[in-house]
């Protein structure tokens, strides 16, 4: 199978693209060298064969036994990096959501959290690959997902900008816990 890479991509946007393909030691692919030239005007091929295709799917299609697979998914929510109750790491949870509005946990620790400030942003949309998928406890209340994702050093993520042809980002979120002004001192807890 040839996946055509519009020459719109810098060459950095074609290695991540490149790279994603090749994380999984099972995937083969190829590219014409002279295509990462600056100013070439030349189309970028990518080859893969498809037996070894990654897996295009949403977050419910994930499970910690599933492998090659590569979801987009917008970040809804980013808390602020914290230390573990033991005091032995440091880190941080984020809220992703998928087309189907699924949402899933992710959770970065020190180097990560470093590694990733710049990249990821609110309300961002990103296809990510790679990321270690795990059994949620429920010993600390109820999970969104029975599954979570930690972000590491192995994940590849790659974000999707407004400008991108091929893969447009994800609209901002529907899902709203909306308060109309006139119900908020009903709200209120008393405060005398």
């Amino acid at each position: 199978m040839e996946i055509s890479l519009p020459r719109t991509d810098n060459a950095s946007q074609v290695k991540m693209k490149i790279a994603i393909a090749k994380k999984i030691p099972t995937k083969q692919a190829f590219i014409e060298e002279q295509s990462l030239l600056p100013f070439s005007d030349t189309t970028i091929w990518l080859t893969i064969f498809a037996a070894n295709m990654v897996l295009r799917v949403n977050i419910d299609q994930i499970e910690p036994a599933t492998r090659d697979w590569i979801c987009k998914v917008q970040i809804v929510e980013i808390a602020r990096p914290r230390e573990s109750l033991d005091k032995k790491c440091t880190f941080q949870n984020i809220i992703l959501e998928d087309e189907q509005e699924c949402q899933i946990k992710v959770v970065m620790y020190a180097e990560e959290i470093e590694q990733y400030a710049d990249m990821l942003k609110l309300l961002h949309t990103y296809l990510i690959s790679t990321a270690r998928v795990k059994v949620s406890q429920t010993s600390y209340g109820k999970p969104i997902h029975k599954f979570y994702w930690i972000l590491d050093k192995e994940t590849v993520i790659e974000e999707i900008k407004p400008s991108n042809e091929v893969e447009k980002p994800l609209p901002p979120p529907t899902k709203l816990n909306i308060t109309s002004f006139d119900r908020i001192p009903h709200l209120m807890v008393d405060s005398r």
